[in-house]
């Protein structure tokens, strides 16, 4: 049975950094109010002339060359973002058109943080089916953009970056998938708890909903993800949790009992960059060999529409 797995990676954030000092400066708050309710220190900030798929295509273009693959030879683009202001091209386009690809099809999926674990998935089923054997998937969004600089219970989370996998076929891969199972769902009914409504489009957020909801529901989801795999938690070499505050990130982890696992907090530098939040967050770790070719990684995304997905996967 024809599997997949995850060969390289890569990622992009603008060159601006925007510290708790500065944000203090523009609305009324301190480092130690954004530190001790976020644990974010710094975030990352593109300016007009850095769109989300100019974004998405430096760290495309990384992954591509980790993976020594031409960007000819992608079959699919998905591109997981929630910033696009245009509704066409789409941003998978625009990519496939900076990257010089030949005639791969292209896909948004908007989904919020929880996007890129989606398309992740996407992915995979698309390999699976045989309807394409190399997938370039990225996760981009400018959160600035969107953000609201005078509510200081938001803006002071958001930041902008990219980042991006290669996932290839791999024959006899169902043994031991390159990329396991995926489990998502949603909650509907509070689908509202997080937003980006209005024009110009705002984020907005009930923080404490979603506090709840993250630390309470989603530790038993995340150990049912490692049970589909057939991996048990203390076995798992890293934790990438969707990087939207340490003091959700940090008890999540710890109830999911993965007692051995390197936790990702590029929160701390990075702030929330929705669907970037965790390729970034991971391709870091690899990148500072923090984590090892082979070894079993949880990747869980959860947030907007209250939706959740998540799959483990072997590090490339």
């Amino acid at each position: 049975m024809t599997g997949s797995r995850v060969v390289a990676l890569g990622h992009y954030q603008p060159a601006k950094v925007l510290t708790n000092d500065d944000l203090a400066a523009m609305v009324d708050t301190s480092d130690e109010w954004i530190t001790s309710r976020v644990g974010i220190k710094t975030r990352h900030v593109g300016g007009p002339d850095e769109p989300v798929d100019e974004m998405a295509a430096h760290a495309g273009a990384k992954a591509l060359a980790a993976a020594g693959l031409q960007p000819a030879e992608v079959d699919l683009v998905l591109v997981a973002t929630s910033t696009a202001i245009d509704r066409s091209p789409s941003m998978s386009a625009r990519v496939a058109a900076r990257l010089g690809m030949g005639s791969p099809a292209v896909m948004d999926i908007n989904v919020v943080c929880s996007g890129f674990t989606h398309a992740l998935a996407t992915a995979d089923h698309a390999i699976r089916a045989g309807a394409a054997e190399s997938v370039l998937v990225i996760g981009a969004d400018k959160m600035a953009d969107i953000a609201d600089w005078t509510d200081r219970s938001t803006c002071v989370l958001l930041g902008d970056g990219a980042g991006a996998a290669v996932v290839v076929a791999e024959p006899d891969g169902g043994d031991r998938p390159g990329i396991g199972p995926v489990l998502w769902g949603s909650v509907p009914e509070m689908g509202n708890a997080v937003r980006i409504e209005g024009t110009p489009p705002r984020f907005a957020q009930e923080g404490q909903s979603v506090y709840r909801w993250a630390t309470t529901q989603l530790p038993p989801i995340a150990r049912r993800v490692c049970e589909k795999a057939g991996v048990a938690p203390e076995d798992l070499a890293a934790v990438v949790l969707h990087q939207a505050n340490l003091r959700i990130i940090e008890p999540v982890a710890r109830k999911i009992g993965a007692v051995n696992a390197v936790i990702a907090r590029d929160v701390v530098d990075s702030g929330n960059t929705s669907a970037a939040s965790i390729p970034m967050a991971l391709s870091k770790l690899v990148e500072r060999g923090e984590v090892h070719s082979g070894e079993p990684v949880l990747l869980f995304g959860f947030g907007g529409n209250l939706s959740y997905a998540g799959q483990v996967i072997r590090c490339p």
